[in-house]
This record gives C-alpha cells, structure tokens and sequence, in this order.
C-alpha cells in the first residue's frame, strides 16, 4: 500500500470513529444545551420573528401566552 493511500485510510477511519463517537456522546449523555424548559422549549432558541412588525419575540414568552399562562 503506498503511503498515500495509507494516509487517506487512516483519515478516513479516524474521520469515522470521531462521527460515531460525537453521535453517541449526543444521544447517551444529553448535554445541557439539549435541555429543555418546563413547556418544552430547548434552552438556547433563538427569538422569533413577529411577522405584523417585524419585532424579536422570546419563544418561552409565546409559549406561556399560547397556553394561557400569560397575563399580557
């Protein structure tokens, strides 16, 4: 086997234990910013945009007002 092709076989195989190794960390370990809030919100979440005017809304805030938990 020439040196090259070695080097892309050992690329590829190292390329691959770190993929499967990222995937299980992910699934087995659950970490924090996979968390997510009491209404099931992920932590994290970027603001939503109001389409009437254009203003950045908090996703938790929405959530707590489509369930009726909001007072506004």
């Amino acid at each position: 086997m020439r040196f090259a092709k070695l080097q892309m076989v050992v690329f590829s195989v190292l390329s691959a234990a770190v993929t499967v190794g990222g995937l299980a960390y992910i699934f087995m370990e659950h970490p924090a910013y996979l968390q997510a809030t009491r209404q099931g919100v992920p932590y994290f979440t970027p603001p939503v945009i109001n389409p009437a005017d254009g203003k950045a809304l908090d996703l938790n805030m929405l959530v707590r007002h489509y369930q009726g938990k909001d007072k506004s």
